[in-house]
């Protein structure tokens, strides 16, 4: 379902106040605010303005148990977009355009594709995924509609204990793809080196918290548009939350 009726007035502001940003640094996340499923755009411990951001998402999407679609949106909730749904998920899931960007010889980004920026350093685009598991998965992480880069696991079981190993597929155009960047805390440790996809997409990591898991992927894809941009840079989220003893 598409969320670019809220706030269409504000993307004009959410572009012009990114522009001076490195965009390859940010990324969508979901979690917990207030016991509310909160969508997330931000890097590390910078929880952006996301709401002012809204216009730029594609779609959100909720699922059950068995990977069924759940009727889903996301309502402004003071200063955050919260997922609201028909029934409880098993699952959410969004997709964000973050648009055309071009990095200018004196660092700063301007909204713009080559052909109009060509004096620029790089031009890219910037896709952003998110996937976020609300309950432990008993049928295999399937590949989502628009999700042209995803990040899934390789076993159906996810760890439940901190440092446990995982292993991790990254899917890119429904296939496995190598040499993309996985971070395995992108809350606390943004700026990791991460580990690279071997051949058959998969990179093993080790769980970070005994709590929220923000796991990224990053890769940088072939253009769309070569009279436009040099490459295609995607972020695709996957998060889940282990339980913690009882209080």
């Amino acid at each position: 379902m598409t969320v670019r009726r809220f706030l269409l007035a504000g993307a004009g502001c959410a572009l012009a106040a990114s522009a001076a940003v490195p965009l390859d640094a940010h990324a969508i996340w979901f979690a917990q605010r207030a016991r509310q499923l909160a969508f997330i755009y931000g890097v590390g411990a910078d929880d952006l303005d996301a709401v002012k951001r809204l216009p730029l998402v594609n779609a959100v999407t909720g699922y059950d148990g068995d990977w069924a679609p759940v009727k889903t949106a996301l309502r402004v909730a003071g200063p955050i977009p919260v997922v609201d749904s028909d029934a409880p998920v098993a699952a959410v899931a969004a997709v964000m355009d973050y648009g055309l960007w071009s990095r200018m010889p004196d660092g700063h980004f301007v909204n713009k594709g080559r052909d109009e920026a060509p004096g620029a350093t790089l031009s890219e685009r910037t896709m952003k995924y998110a996937v976020h598991l609300t309950q432990l998965p008993t049928k295999p992480v399937p590949l989502l509609p628009g999700h042209r880069l995803q990040l899934v696991p390789v076993d159906l079981a996810i760890p439940q204990q901190m440092g446990a190993p995982m292993r991790v597929r990254a899917m890119y155009m429904g296939k496995p793809v190598a040499g993309v960047t996985i971070l395995s805390d992108y809350i606390n440790d943004p700026d990791a080196i991460g580990v690279k996809t071997a051949a058959d997409g998969i990179a093993t990591i080790r769980v970070r918290n005994q709590g929220l898991n923000v796991l990224m992927a990053i890769y940088e894809g072939p253009p769309d548009d070569r009279t436009k941009v040099d490459r295609v840079e995607h972020s695709a989220s996957l998060s889940f939350v282990l339980p913690h003893k009882p209080e």
